[in-house]
């Protein structure tokens, strides 16, 4: 376990407000910068991200603001749509975001003068994950503490509902094939369900509980990687339902859990918000101990760039923003 005064961060971006959520779009949107959104108490905040490991003219990192959204409540989760486009004449932008009255929220634009928000409920308790269907982005799936994961179409109808064990803690598409779907819940079981025979198709068991954060590897799905407690647990879905790796990270509850994009054997995982920050570890499977160590003022949000070994975590007021060698 880490207790190392750490790094400072790569770059950090500032932000009128305290930052609940954040994610890089994990889809190509046809432009050379990244998209990016961030959620505050009111407001989502949706921009490109560019740094100077892709353009040498850029002075660290460059933030264009493209539109904010009210949005009128906390924002506690936010999902990318694939359909999200700059290269093309209108331009679109969709994602979804969860909130604290249980509620999902679909936004598109045109970034011009279309702006459409449909409301969509039928959770009856918090909403802890959302994504999109990655194909196509005509469905979404969302988990939540009544015990249910639900899939649902763009027009906000129900299309599919499994029952849970526990409370839903994470939700993942498989990036090709659309009927598979993985689910994770608080008491340590992560299961895979084929959408078109509503059937449970396979299941990993942590060995312990409470399950935080789970995440499949998308540059290599055979790998599902989650914390539980203060550790993390790494399996390979082809070998056992145990995991192959566990070892401790954080002093106290780990949060969050994400695997980088770019490198498959790199990771990265957040502790339990403390009274003043939060702690950030990057870890690499070929390292005994994490890569880099780094702290933000009460963190909140954990994504990686679609490209780069960059995370970024929010915080109180700023993005920060962590470049690994890896």
């Amino acid at each position: 376990m880490q207790e190392s005064a750490g790094r400072a961060p790569t770059y950090t971006v500032s932000c009128e407000d305290y930052v609940h959520v954040v994610e890089f779009s994990p889809h190509d949107c046809g432009s050379a910068a990244s998209l990016l959104a961030y959620g505050g108490n009111q407001y989502v905040v949706v921009g490109t991200c560019r740094f100077k490991e892709e353009d040498v003219d850029i002075e660290g990192v460059e933030f264009i603001t493209l539109r904010i959204f009210m949005h009128g409540v906390r924002v506690d989760t936010l999902a990318w749509s694939p359909e999200s486009r700059l290269d093309k004449l209108p331009q679109m932008i969709r994602f979804c975001t969860a909130a604290a009255d249980r509620k999902i929220r679909l936004f598109t634009s045109d970034l011009q003068s279309r702006h459409d928000v449909k409301v969509i409920g039928g959770h009856t308790s918090y909403i802890n994950h959302i994504v999109f269907e990655p194909t196509e982005g005509k469905q979404m799936a969302s988990v939540s503490d009544d015990h249910t994961c639900r899939v649902w179409d763009l027009d906000g109808s129900e299309v599919v509902s499994f029952r849970l064990w526990s409370p839903g803690v994470s939700v993942c598409w498989h990036p090709e094939e659309a009927f598979k779907l993985m689910v994770a819940e608080k008491k340590g079981t992560i299961r895979f369900y084929d959408l078109v025979t509503q059937q449970a198709i396979l299941s990993l068991d942590s060995g312990d509980t409470p399950l935080m954060c789970a995440d499949w590897c998308l540059a290599n799905t055979i790998k599902v990687g989650a914390v539980v407690g203060s550790d993390w647990l790494i399996w390979d879905i082809t070998r056992s339902s145990y995991p192959q790796e566990k070892r401790p990270a954080h002093l106290d509850k780990a949060r969050l859990f994400r695997w980088s994009r770019a490198n498959e054997d790199l990771f990265s995982t957040t502790g339990c918000p403390g009274k003043i920050n939060s702690q950030l570890l990057v870890h690499h499977l070929g390292h005994s101990q994490p890569v880099i160590t780094g702290w933000s003022t009460v963190g909140a949000g954990l994504s990686w760039h679609r490209t780069l070994p960059l995370c970024v975590i929010g915080g109180d007021r700023k993005l920060s923003f962590w470049m690994t060698e890896m």
